[in-house]
């Protein structure tokens, strides 16, 4: 009797073991199928992506105090631009302007305390700093997976709800208002730009929104590290690393406001409104913002910030070398050589040279006399 029960055992366990033992080779396996493999069966994940996950846990804190997203608005009557910055839980910037322009055209004027997304914004973030450190101390491979799906969902909610303000905030228009253009929205671009009237409008991340992209980017590589399915998520272990640090990198070299190449006869100074035709001449203003002024004289750049001296916070100013114009030097490296038989396009009659032994080879050549910057007011 107790052959037989001992046979009856082994028929009825006998495929449910040799179920089992084929789900082990399979997960062994590194060509097998994504659902049995070994980082399915493995419900920790790595140190790596906990310490992946820590970091995005720190970037979304220090995204709840600094601003979140920034809409730029630039026209002709402000050089500098007007800005307008989105944190967790204010909108701040140049708020008493835009609202005073708004008012002619019949847009709402905007004031943090109307808007409820502000109330818990600051405590949704939280959150999610919460449930991510959660997620590295507990190190389980689903809270990871939960973690980031709630993370992208929220993502899509925020761009949803933002898009719904930004269309309200630009159709509904006061029908008494002063200025009423027919058939005429103010609705500003999501992300990107879009010309308004006479107002160039940039809607962009700001530090914040770069934190919070940077803390998703952290917790998507995490699951890609966790999700080596086949050899090839594990050699893209490396590759995901060298990812990151080139994203670290990038964010860092966006900050750096560079030159940009003047092209002749196609661009316009910004001060006479002239087309630039010689490159010898050329010079450039770059703000603190990153916007750019192009002008086609020194002459006309001094009389430029003098004008706007109030509202232009100059960052870098940039000198073309007379002997290699396409090459834009900083002011405070040139060497300048002002007056004698210089002509230059609006009579400002000044010169820039990156090198001081050409400068003084035409100091000679042209009757002419050095000038610092000082003396240039720049």
């Amino acid at each position: 009797m107790f052959q037989f029960n001992l046979a009856l055992v082994q028929i009825c366990l006998k495929p449910k073991l040799n179920n089992l033992l084929n789900k082990r080779e399979l997960s062994e396996n590194p060509h097998a199928p994504f659902f049995y493999s070994s980082c399915f069966m493995n419900k920790k994940i790595s140190r790596s992506s906990r310490i992946l996950l820590g970091v995005a846990a720190i970037l979304l804190l220090v995204s709840i105090f600094t601003p979140i997203w920034r809409i730029e608005l630039d026209a002709p009557q402000y050089p500098e631009g007007l800005c307008l910055k989105i944190y967790a839980d204010k909108i701040s910037g140049d708020l008493e302007i835009i609202n005073g322009l708004n008012h002619y055209i019949g847009m709402k004027t905007l004031h943090t305390k109307d808007f409820i997304e502000f109330s818990i914004l600051t405590y949704v973030i939280s959150f999610y700093v919460l449930i991510t450190l959660v997620a590295a101390i507990i190190g389980s491979k689903k809270l990871l997976v939960l973690v980031f799906s709630l993370f992208v969902f929220f993502g899509i909610i925020a761009l949803i709800d933002f898009w719904r303000w930004e269309y309200n905030y630009g159709h509904d228009l006061n029908p008494n208002a002063a200025i009423i253009v027919p058939g005429m929205a103010y609705q500003p671009p999501l992300i990107g730009f879009k010309q308004l009237l006479n107002f160039g409008a940039y809607s962009v991340p700001d530090i914040g929104g770069w934190l919070f992209i940077s803390s998703g980017i952290l917790m998507l590589i995490a699951n890609f590290l966790e999700a080596r399915a086949t050899l090839v998520f594990k050699k893209l272990k490396k590759l995901s690393l060298i990812f990151l640090v080139g994203i670290l990198i990038g964010e860092s070299s966006c900050s750096e406001n560079l030159p940009q190449h003047i092209k002749v006869n196609l661009d316009n100074c910004d001060y006479c409104n002239m087309m630039i035709t010689d490159l010898r001449f050329t010079c450039e203003v770059i703000t603190s913002k990153g916007k750019v002024y192009m002008f086609d004289d020194l002459g006309c750049l001094v009389k430029f910030k003098k004008e706007n001296h109030e509202k232009l916070n100059t960052e870098n100013i940039y000198i073309s070398d007379f002997l290699r114009p396409y090459k834009l030097t900083k002011a405070s490296l040139v060497f300048f050589v002002s007056g004698g038989k210089i002509q230059s396009p609006m009579r400002g009659n000044t010169i820039g040279f990156s090198s001081k032994d050409s400068a003084l080879i035409y100091l000679n050549s042209m009757n002419a006399k050095s000038v610092s910057l000082n003396n240039l007011n720049l």
